[in-house]
């Protein structure tokens, strides 16, 4: 195995899982350690109530996002979450629309074809994914999931080209799947901002990819039972140690899919929210009693892709 260490190490990756947790000496803009990030706010109303539920605990949240996607929200919609988001100093991310789930293709539904996942197929679900960021970003979205390569290189000459803010935050979704520190290192090259790595690495596992990139981490400490079902709250001062830039993710097990959402969701959505921003209030304890020296950012701060208010005949 020498060779092939070698070559990685060659190359400026780390050539073993790290047998040792070496202490991130990388930060958010602002300087911070970590920050937190509640998903599935699935709609103005979810948005609302989850504010609210905050507002109760106290709490700082920096980003919240959203799995149904930017297709299905009306403009009206969008306005409305950017409008609340942007008041606080939030980030608001919203999922691309179509992807390979929501297509006629039966491939990402079969046991040994998962993989593909929300991955776009063929040309034109590119252009409809394009078209769904620029929609976006018009109405004043400054953040958006994507789970595609492809999609991925896109968002970067977007930008070159003026379809896309140079701001706009560019989040990987959970579902893109690479899992090691070249894959990893990748995405980050392909215009990643931020990466969600799979669920269930180790923090070994972890502590490797953060040797290999800059961009803040993602991670879900309580995942969704389609994606594990771990819970990971004792873990949580370790995880920001190591991995600083780091995302806490508050995900919720046992509850149903609610993707794609809508009015048929919305009192279930509801109460997930709620129950989700105390899971997140359990999390912010633990840090407070097990890790109070770490650094967390203000609303508002450098790097957060929040969203901008912008009248109706002003350009992206």
């Amino acid at each position: 195995m020498n060779e092939s260490r070698e070559l990685l190490e060659k190359l400026g990756y780390p050539s073993t899982d790290l047998t040792e947790l070496p202490t991130s000496n990388k930060r958010f803009p602002d300087g911070a350690q970590y920050r937190i990030e509640l998903p599935s706010v699935e709609g103005p109303v979810a948005l609302e109530e989850t504010l609210k539920e905050i507002d109760h605990y106290g709490l700082t949240i920096h980003r919240v996002s959203q799995g149904s996607g930017i297709m299905l929200q009306t403009d009206e919609e969008i306005k409305e979450m950017c409008r609340m988001t942007a008041e606080r100093g939030m980030e608001l991310s919203l999922f691309v629309g179509p992807r390979g789930t929501w297509d006629i293709s039966a491939q990402p539904f079969t046991s040994g074809g998962k993989s593909i996942g929300l991955r776009h197929e063929g040309a034109d679900q590119l252009v409809y994914a394009m078209e769904d960021l620029k929609r976006g970003a018009k109405l004043g979205l400054r953040s958006a999931l994507i789970a595609d390569e492809g999609l991925l290189l896109l968002t970067k000459e977007m930008k070159k080209s003026g379809q896309l803010p140079e701001d706009f935050v560019v989040k990987v979704s959970v579902q893109m799947g690479a899992a090691n520190p070249v894959s990893v290192k990748l995405m980050q090259d392909l215009g990643a901002g931020t990466y969600n790595v799979p669920t269930a690495l180790t923090l070994h596992k972890l502590a490797s990819i953060r040797q290999a990139i800059d961009i803040p981490i993602d991670l879900y400490v309580e995942v969704p039972d389609n994606f594990g079902g771990f819970l990971r709250y004792y873990e949580i001062p370790e995880i920001i140690r190591v991995l600083a830039p780091v995302y806490i993710k508050f995900g919720l097990r046992n509850h149903p899919d609610v993707y794609p959402s809508g009015k048929q969701w919305e009192s279930t959505n509801v109460s997930l929210v709620k129950e989700r921003v105390r899971r997140a209030a359990l999390g912010i304890q633990m840090i407070e009693r097990y890790y109070p020296d770490a650094v967390t950012s203000k609303l508002g701060a450098e790097g957060l892709g929040i969203p901008k208010m912008i009248s109706e005949s002003a350009p992206i």
